[in-house]
This record gives C-alpha cells, sequence and structure tokens, in this order.
C-alpha cells in the first residue's frame, strides 16, 4: 500500500505575489541572500506585508550551498524574533537554508514548528518550493549533506514568474538542467509510480520546449513560466518516489570542486543515462531490455525522437540532451569546468564515498559499485 500527499499549496499566475496581502497582524521572518535584497526584488516582498503586519525582519545572510554555519545563525535568529510566519524568497539556497532553519528552530521549541513556511522560488530549478529535501554544506568537510523530512515542506508555494525574467542565461541553463535531471530521475527511480511519471513526463516536454527560449530570451515570459511550473512539476515528482546517482555524484563533486549544482548534473546526465539503461551488447541473443532502458526509450518518443527499440530510444534520447546542452552553453566534462584530470583523481575516494552514501543513491535504478561510480567519473573527466 502507498499513500500519495500532498502538503504544499501552490499560488500560481499572474500577481500571484498579491497572496501575501492576505496576512494580517502577523510577526514576519523573511530569509533570502544579500543579491534579493540589493535587487529590489524583495521590495515586491515588502509592499505586501508593511502596514498590515505587527512587524517583520529580514535574515539576509544566505549564500550559496549554504553551511551549517549560516543555517546556526538564522536558528538564532529566529528563537530571538519568534515569528508566526517564514517566508524564503530567492533560489533554492534560500530555500533549503530556511527549511533547515526552521526544523532545527522546531526541535528546540516546539511551538516554532507550527509557524507557517512559505516558499518564493527566483529561479527554476531546484523544485525546492515543494519538496521535503534541503542540502546543507559542511564546508571544512567538503561535504554536501541531504536532510529529508516532511517537516521540511513549506506550507505553501508562490510561483509567479514575474521573480525570474531576470536570471541570467548562465543561471537559467544550469537551473533548467537540474529540473531535466530531476523529472528523469525520478522516472526511473524504483518507486517511480504513474502520478510521478505524469508530472516527470510534463516537465520533461517543458524544458525541451521551452527552456531554450528562456535562456534566449529572458523577457519570453511565456517562456519563463512553463520552466518555472516544469521546475515545480520535477519537484512534486521526485518529492514523492526520490532521484538516483546522477544527483549523488553531482552533490560530492559539486562539494569538491565548486561547480554550480545543475551544471554538475547535465555533465552527469548522458553517463548515468548510460549506466542506468544497461544495454546489452549488439551480438547479445535475446536483448533483454532494462526496464529503465524502455522508459527512457518512451521520453525520446515523447520529446520527438522517434525509436525502433529501447537502444535507439536511448541513444537519441542523450543525443537530444546533448543538443540542448550545447543550445545551453553547458561544458561537457570537468575539463572545461577548470579540473583537471589529477585533481578528479585526488578527489575520486572522497566522491565515490560521498555517493555510495547519499540518501538519492537508494532510490537509483541500478545498485552502483565503487568500480562503476568510479567509471562514471572517468567518463566525464
Amino acid at each position: 500500500m502507498e499513500e500519495i500527499t500532498f502538503r504544499t499549496k501552490i499560488i500560481m499566475g499572474e500577481n500571484a505575489l498579491d497572496r501575501l496581502k492576505s496576512f494580517q497582524n502577523e510577526k514576519i521572518m523573511i530569509v533570502t541572500d544579500p543579491f534579493i535584497e540589493k535587487s529590489g526584488i524583495i521590495k515586491e516582498i515588502i509592499c505586501r506585508i508593511d502596514g498590515n503586519n505587527n512587524s517583520y525582519i529580514i535574515f539576509n545572510e544566505i549564500i550559496p550551498d549554504p553551511p551549517i554555519e549560516t543555517v546556526a545563525i538564522g536558528v538564532k535568529v529566529l528563537q530571538q524574533f519568534s515569528p508566526n510566519i517564514m517566508i524564503a524568497i530567492g533560489g533554492g539556497s534560500a530555500i533549503d537554508a530556511a527549511k533547515a532553519i526552521k526544523d532545527f528552530s522546531g526541535k528546540l521549541n516546539r511551538d516554532q514548528a507550527s509557524l507557517t513556511f512559505i516558499a518564493i522560488p527566483t529561479t527554476s530549478g531546484t523544485g525546492s518550493e515543494v519538496t521535503s529535501f534541503s542540502v546543507i554544506t559542511d564546508k571544512d568537510a567538503a561535504v554536501k549533506y541531504p536532510l529529508v523530512a516532511d517537516s521540511l515542506l513549506p506550507d505553501e508555494a508562490i510561483l509567479d514568474s514575474s521573480l525570474v525574467q531576470s536570471v541570467p542565461p548562465a543561471i537559467t541553463a544550469d537551473t533548467g538542467m537540474d529540473v531535466l535531471t530531476h523529472a528523469l530521475e525520478a522516472y526511473v527511480s524504483t518507486k517511480a509510480n504513474d502520478f510521478s511519471d505524469a508530472f516527470s513526463e510534463k516537465a520533461i516536454q517543458l524544458i525541451f520546449k521551452y527552456l531554450p527560449r528562456a535562456y534566449r530570451d529572458g523577457d519570453d515570459l511565456e517562456a519563463r513560466e512553463k520552466v518555472h511550473h516544469a521546475s515545480c512539476l520535477a519537484g512534486l515528482a521526485f518529492n514523492m518516489v526520490g532521484l538516483g546517482i546522477n544527483h549523488s555524484i553531482a552533490h560530492a563533486c559539486g562539494a569538491q570542486f565548486n561547480i554550480p549544482h545543475g551544471r554538475m548534473n547535465a555533465i552527469l546526465l548522458t553517463a548515468v543515462i548510460d549506466y542506468n539503461a544497461a544495454l546489452p551488447d549488439f551480438n547479445e541473443r535475446g536483448k533483454h531490455y532494462t526496464k529503465a532502458a524502455k522508459k527512457y526509450a518512451h521520453i525520446a518518443n515523447i520529446i520527438g525522437s522517434p525509436s525502433t527499440n529501447p537502444r535507439s530510444g536511448v541513444k537519441g534520447l542523450q543525443a537530444q540532451i546533448t543538443k540542448i546542452s550545447n543550445l545551453l552553453n553547458i561544458p561537457e566534462n570537468l575539463k572545461k569546468c577548470g579540473v583537471s584530470k589529477e585533481k578528479l583523481q585526488g578527489a575520486k575516494e572522497r566522491i565515490i564515498e560521498a555517493a555510495l552514501n547519499d540518501a538519492c543513491t537508494k532510490t537509483n535504478p541500478r545498485s552502483p559499485s565503487s568500480f562503476e561510480i568510479e567509471k562514471i567519473l572517468d567518463k566525464i573527466q
């Protein structure tokens, strides 16, 4: 028996931010990063809550790959201010940090576990606004720790595509490829079901159709909105069924080499598909295809790369991924990200260990060995 629930209420469409005007006489803590505050985006929040509520405070110390120390400071601020509502606005780092701040605060003070948590993404990538995942970094150990708990789920997510209109092309590309990776990994997860597949398929279709447009022209509001929705759909999918080793390896490599998460996912994607599909040799009689290979082939058909069998479908999907990566100017390997063969070799053992222990590995369609993770790393060097 399985149970599927969607705890997070999603507010979307034109003027979605006006939802904030409905809050009255509340104490509100806003969690964000310095860029969001300096860019003026934060004013879109303040103008909707100021005057209607008792008071608000802005915690703007979030940095990319939020470290444990920043979360600890945020917990202290929340404990002292004791808000009724917490609003996280920003990319995945701001929302992930806010999740951890709320969760740890709730463990220290039960009253703070019940505060209303609203997530407002300003990038289209992580899907963090609808997931029970958070990634926190121990910079001293160069390790990323994925936290997984239902208590991390936001109560509400506000999807306002006007907030992503100014995202630079490179970040649009990186975060968009993160969406594609989320959807593809959820689609072949060992826990995948009809409901998660529906979300994944739609997210993949939207990314292939609209991400290149959003990359070329940030003012293309239709493309921005569709990619924003794809990010949320993929988040709903993987929150149900988990991810896989693409993310496990990306977490480990990102911690070692400081490569943006979505970019690292994109670099890994075709190599991981190769591993997961486990295509038989041409001369192998019977040609038994794995479930993952058949599902990858189905996706190839959905995105307009017709296949006569799972082998051609897998190859067609990989070709389409390579094509969109090239359109988005995604580096094809670690070398083009400034990671030398020697640097990779020196970090391999730590990466392999972290990837094998990563929570995402549990739902990968194949259970990898250390040797198999190493072979994937060799392919992307």
